[in-house]
């Protein structure tokens, strides 16, 4: 059985095997720094969460997540990261993780869970299941260093 706890000092090591993990799968380089940075905001930022999940007492999946204010909803729930041990996958860790974080959401006034994924992301089948969908939305990121002259 799935247990979702939220992550803790003596977490640490096991959260950075994972986060890099993520970022390996997702080809995203990252230095060392940026690692201790991410993981003091998680323990240390009200606004901004990790959780990990356990399974036969090892951790083996994480996300992380924001809430945020919106104009038109009370608030809104970013799930800015989501990642699962390749050796677990398809055992329900990714569901209970995203269970778990639109709980904490609607428990905090930020009902409007979301997030993004590469369009042919293996778990877009999840999400589909899960009962999420997509709205036709494309994300665009702005580049200032594209756009000047």
């Amino acid at each position: 059985m799935v247990e979702i706890s939220f992550l803790h000092e003596s977490d640490r090591a096991c959260w950075e095997v994972l986060a890099r993990g993520k970022d390996s799968y997702f080809e995203v380089e990252r230095d060392d720094d940026a690692y201790e940075r991410t993981w003091r905001r998680l323990l240390e930022d009200e606004r901004i969460r990790g959780i990990a999940a356990w399974l036969d007492g090892r951790i083996v999946g994480i996300a992380h997540y924001l809430f945020h204010a919106s104009v038109w909803y009370a608030g809104k729930c970013y799930l800015a990261d989501l990642f699962v041990d390749a050796d677990v996958r398809r055992q329900g860790v990714a569901t209970a993780m995203i269970e778990w974080v639109a709980r904490d959401a609607e428990e905090h006034d930020a009902p409007g869970l979301y997030w993004n994924t590469l369009e042919d992301a293996p778990a877009r089948a999840l999400y589909d299941k899960l009962g999420t969908f997509h709205e036709g939305f494309i994300l665009y990121t702005y580049r200032r260093e594209a756009n000047q002259v």
